[in-house]
């Protein structure tokens, strides 16, 4: 039996810029690195690419003028109401931005006591102090600093309600409320900056009243003044790029991966699966953020990566169906069971506790974890042994 399973490798790359033939790039880099630090490739491997260089590769970007004719575009009338959006420099300040730029207007609702993904603005605790109730309490800015003063970020000290007010030239006023049609009382016309509750949100607004919603997924959805766009995801899972533009989730995910599965292949002799990872989806225990602010975690993969694991959970094996044996004879029996196991394991007790989430999330927060979002510089990532198990 090998000695080792799971062996994760962070792979480090050249600096990838606009134009870029990434497949190449990727592949080359793969072989080299290999070459190198004597490993081999197998069937099943799994290489994971950061989404940053597919966007940047294909140069999907936009400035916030692009953003701001769009806007404007779709806003005639001037003013608006902006309803959850994050709190985040790198992920939603520039589209703020952008947003103000091509309105007269804006009243921003912010969630509380946190954001979408766990970004605090105050603690549940000092809600409990001020006798607030989150699911039914609305506040100005003025009558929320009345109650808490300064609010600040944890981890980067940022106060986001002065933040924001600056980002939007004085443009906007902020109110506090997790009710998203408490924005109807201010403006009829809306966009919902919200994630992965934005269908609901939408909804909800249009059901009560709204004039026009936009999702932050209807806006840059086709070119506009030769900018980058996304059918589908719009400005979602967008990131700052530079001081007056951003980088557009990438539009050409599956294409990529099956160009790069097909030259590995050329190059391996193995049938290697590749996918596309952005946030890994995993949450912090500290800071409770959670970190999935891109629409999805994988814009793009393999067949092989489709679905959901099934493994059979070695600790029920070992106390329940085999505790009466012992050392090799007890072995025997879990790796014969593993190799009968069913295609199937759901609703089966044998299976109950192990993760029962998309390969793709779990294998973009293994490279999200790996990576890191800093000066790592491994933007590729190679997984080998993911798909072996105790009978292998």
């Amino acid at each position: 039996m090998r000695t080792v399973g799971t062996v994760v490798r962070g792979i480090r790359a050249p600096i990838i810029k606009q134009g870029d033939d990434l497949v190449e790039i990727a592949a080359q880099t793969l072989i080299n690195s290999a070459k190198q630090e004597g490993y081999t490739f197998n069937d099943k491997d799994v290489v994971g690419v950061t989404e940053a260089v597919v966007a940047r590769a294909e140069g999907n970007y936009a400035t916030l003028d692009q953003i701001a004719a769009d806007v404007k575009d779709k806003f005639p009338g001037g003013e608006i109401g902006l309803v959850f959006p994050i709190l985040s420099r790198n992920r939603f300040s520039m589209l703020l931005k952008g947003i103000a730029q091509g309105v007269s207007k804006i009243v921003v609702q912010l969630s509380y006591p946190s954001d979408e993904v766990g970004n605090p603005l105050i603690s549940l605790e000092k809600l409990d102090e001020a006798g607030v109730c989150p699911h039914k309490d609305v506040f100005t800015e003025v009558e929320f600093r009345k109650l808490f003063g300064e609010v600040t970020h944890p981890f980067t000290g940022v106060d986001y309600i002065n933040f924001y007010k600056e980002i939007t030239g004085g443009k906007a006023e902020i109110i506090l409320a997790n009710d998203p049609c408490e924005i109807l009382k201010y403006t009829k016309n809306v966009i919902n900056a919200d994630i992965h509750t934005r269908k609901r949100t939408k909804a909800l607004l249009q059901k009560a009243g709204a004039e026009k919603v936009c999702s932050i997924d209807d806006l840059l959805t086709k070119s506009v003044n030769g900018s980058g766009f996304h059918a589908e995801f719009g400005l979602l899972g967008s990131n700052l790029a530079t001081d007056d533009s951003v980088k557009l989730f990438p539009r050409t995910g599956q294409d990529f991966v099956n160009k790069l599965a097909a030259r590995l292949n050329e190059l391996t002799g193995k049938n290697i699966e590749v996918f596309v990872y952005g946030d890994g989806a995993f949450k912090d225990p500290v800071g409770g953020i959670w970190e999935l602010a891109d629409p999805v975690v994988s814009p793009g993969y393999t067949k092989g990566l489709d679905g959901l694991p099934n493994e059979l959970k070695l600790k029920y094996l070992a106390d329940n169906m085999f505790g009466n044996l012992e050392g090799k004879e007890m072995e025997d029996a879990i790796k014969q069971t593993i190799k009968e196991k069913d295609n199937n394991l759901v609703n089966n007790m044998s299976s109950e506790g192990t993760t029962p989430r998309r390969l793709t999330d779990l294998l973009g927060s293994l490279c999200d974890l790996t990576s890191g979002s800093g000066d790592k510089g491994t933007p590729i990532i190679l997984i080998q042994g993911y798909f072996d198990n105790y009978a292998s």
